[in-house]
């Protein structure tokens, strides 16, 4: 199995950007996490990440046919994005939403969730082990979507 999972802006600012929210550990210490979480869930995971809303959804339309679902922490696009919503809902892959920080408990505006509305699952307030636990949900999800009539499924 094939994942894309797709961090968005300030992402790549992790360590530096409001460590106390967000935590000390840099941004090459998650790709290094996500890299060891696919490995243990027998799976393989590319990782992007962009600043711009646009260069997302470009790599959302080329996940079709590439990937079997995506890990998508939209960051502050969470908040905003239709356009990521309306790529994800395009290419009908299966999605999980994945959030460091538990963004029910934060301000009022990071409440609502564009992606989350597509997404099967998402992992909030988990830190880095939020992307565990996606890679793992998304890897038994695809299996069993597979697994009940592979010509049904809509992404392969």
């Amino acid at each position: 199995m094939k994942f894309l999972v797709i961090n968005g802006p300030n992402i790549n600012m992790l360590g530096i950007r409001e460590p106390d929210i967000y935590g000390r550990q840099d941004y090459k210490a998650l790709v290094d996490f996500i890299g060891q979480a696919a490995g243990e869930a027998g799976v393989f995971a590319e990782v992007f990440q962009s600043n711009c809303e646009g260069e997302i959804v470009t790599a959302i339309q080329n996940a079709l046919g590439n990937f079997d679902g995506i890990v998508i922490n939209p960051a502050a696009y969470t908040h905003t994005s239709i356009a990521i919503l309306d790529a994800l809902k395009a290419v009908g892959l299966p999605a999980v939403e994945v959030h460091l920080t538990d963004i029910a408990a934060r301000e009022p505006f990071r409440q609502i969730s564009y992606t989350g509305m597509y997404c099967v699952k998402t992992f909030k307030g988990l830190g880095f082990e939020g992307y565990r636990e996606a890679i793992f949900f998304l890897r038994d999800y695809v299996a069993v979507m597979l697994s009940e009539d592979p010509d049904e499924v809509p992404w392969r």
